[in-house]
């Protein structure tokens, strides 16, 4: 709360108590009644502005997400996909030592991946059935 006094000695014989603390006071005049007037009717066009701006982005982007609507997924050909290893060959070889003590081929990392690459595929193909634009992990559970 912002205590407004008329003089610094009207501020000292008021707040005797606030001078063990770094208290100070400003002296400031208030406003005449034209610059008041002439304050509050900048600060309405100011506000005036920033609505009619803020409803023109609500327009914007009204008419925006019209378009979204109308625009299409668009996918790369299944050739042009990258043929990427799509498995951690490290933790896979852990794994299968782990579980066995068996040693890992490197040639199971490709034919790991194609088999991820068709599992992700038959996913694709369930969460689109479904009417959506993301795989979820009940898209996996369907696959046999």
């Amino acid at each position: 709360m912002g205590l407004f006094f008329c003089t610094l000695e009207c501020y000292d014989a008021h707040l005797p108590m606030m001078r063990h603390r770094d208290a100070w006071a400003e002296p400031t005049q208030a406003p005449s009644r034209e610059e008041y007037e002439r304050e509050q009717a900048a600060e309405a066009e100011r506000e005036e502005r920033e609505r009619t701006t803020r409803t023109e982005r609500e327009e914007r982007a009204t008419s925006m997400s019209d378009e979204n609507d109308q625009r299409r997924i668009v996918t790369a050909k299944r050739e042009d996909l990258p043929r990427d290893v799509l498995v951690v060959v490290s933790k896979l070889k852990a794994y299968i030592k782990a579980s066995s003590g068996m040693n890992t081929s490197d040639g199971v990392v490709d034919v790991l991946s194609e088999h991820l690459r068709a599992v992700c595929e038959q996913a694709i193909e369930n969460a689109r059935k479904d009417g959506r634009k993301t795989v979820l992990d009940r898209d996996f559970k369907t696959i046999g």
